[in-house]
This record gives structure tokens, C-alpha cells and sequence, in this order.
């Protein structure tokens, strides 16, 4: 479903990512894992194609990614990739229903339906009191999960998560984990997490180490 394969990235002499190669299954959630400056973001703003390798390829859904210009790999991203930041991303001036409703506006999905979707998401994810409040008039938890929502209103290959429940407290952490199995259950949903959260990356179906810009080991976690 997604494959990285001789990923290189480099800032200046600064090698981030030295030859990383990676294999993502439909349905999988992954953690990557790693000290800070060990190349995890890097390798996830690559593999959500907001940044370029200096070589290697990444595929989604058997898509090459590097054969698309910068039109085509737009419109991709819009319709395959949802992102999950840690501290959302939501725009201040729009209801949380606006913003789930955003990228599928971007997509050029009529109104009528992408308001619809973005109803139906809401309501999935238990905030469908909250529809119309902003987002200075939401708690931390409501907050990420909104930006669960707007991930989801594509119906993406993919959802990349960076740090997603960094800025949570126990309550608000678990209950996002919780909800991104639940989501995997229900919606057959992907998963690929950059996480410093010991928990979280110890329920995944896998925990990618990297360090230094390689990929110490990449198997099953044994519970």
C-alpha cells in the first residue's frame, strides 16, 4: 500500500535520511519512533510528499509519486493523505465544522456534500454538539480530534500523524489512541505515527526505531 524504497535526504553536509526503506500494509497502524533529530518527520513530510527526497521513490497505492508534478502531487495529497499534527492545525476564524469541511472544498467536493461528510465525521467521533464552536472553544482533546475529522473527510489512503497526541493530557492521549484503533476497526483506516509516547508505540502493529537517519529495526511488538 505504501512503499518507501532508498530514501536519501540531506540539509547542506547534514545527512537526515541515509537509504530508508519501508513497506506500509492497508489497515496498518505503524509507530516510528527515535530521538529527536533521528530523521522521523523528515521521513514523514516525504512520505506525505510536503517535502522531497534527494533520491529515492515513494509509493502509494502503487502511485509513483515522483512522476507527478507539482499539480498532480497537490491534487494526490488532497485526496489520499490526511495529516494529523500535534497541536492541529486548526484555522481560528473557522467552526470546527469548516474546518473539517476545508479539504474537501479544496478537492472541489460541492458544499452541500462535503457539509454533509463533515457532519457524519463529527458525529462519528462524538462532537456533534460541537459543530459550530471555534476552535478557542474547544478543550485539547476536542480540538485533535476535529483535526482527526478533516484528516478523514477524503476518505484517504493514509493518515500521517506527527506527535499526535504530544500536546494531550493521560485522559485526552488515551482516548485519541483509542480512537485511531477504532478507526482502523471501522473504516479499515491506515495509520503511520511519529511518536515519542512509549504507550502509544507499544499497542501499534509495528514500531519502526530509527536513528541517526536509518531504520534500526522494523518487525512486530511482542505485548
Amino acid at each position: 500500500m505504501i512503499a518507501v524504497e532508498g530514501i536519501t535526504k540531506s540539509f547542506g553536509s547534514l545527512k537526515v535520511l541515509k537509504g530508508i526503506d519501508l513497506r506500509v500494509e492497508k489497515g496498518e497502524i505503524i509507530s516510528i519512533v527515535g530521538a529527536s533529530g533521528a530523521g522521523k518527520t523528515t521521513l514523514l513530510q516525504i512520505m506525505g510528499t510536503l517535502d522531497k527526497a534527494d533520491s529515492g521513490t515513494v509509493y502509494i497505492n502503487n502511485e509513483n509519486l515522483s512522476r507527478l508534478n507539482d499539480s498532480r502531487l497537490s491534487d494526490f495529497r488532497n485526496k489520499n493523505i490526511g495529516f494529523v499534527f500535534q497541536f492541529h492545525q486548526l484555522l481560528p476564524e473557522f467552526t470546527a465544522l469548516e474546518n473539517v469541511m476545508i479539504p474537501a472544498l479544496i478537492g472541489k467536493v460541492k458544499e452541500s456534500q462535503a457539509k454533509a461528510k463533515a457532519k457524519e465525521l463529527l458525529d462519528m467521533l462524538g462532537l456533534s454538539s460541537r459543530t459550530e464552536h471555534k476552535p478557542n472553544e474547544l478543550s485539547g482533546g476536542e480540538k485533535q480530534r476535529v483535526a482527526v475529522a478533516r484528516a478523514l473527510i477524503n476518505d484517504p489512503a493514509v493518515i500521517l500523524a506527527d506527535e499526535p497526541s504530544g500536546s494531550l493530557d493521560t485522559e485526552n492521549k488515551d482516548e485519541l489512541h483509542q480512537l485511531f484503533f477504532k478507526l482502523r476497526d471501522t473504516l479499515g483506516q491506515t495509520f503511520v505515527i511519529v511518536t515519542h509516547d512509549e504507550h502509544l508505540a507499544s499497542i501499534t502493529d509495528r514500531t519502526i526505531h530509527m536513528k541517526d537517519g536509518i531504520i534500526l529495526e522494523n518487525q512486530p511488538v511482542i505485548l
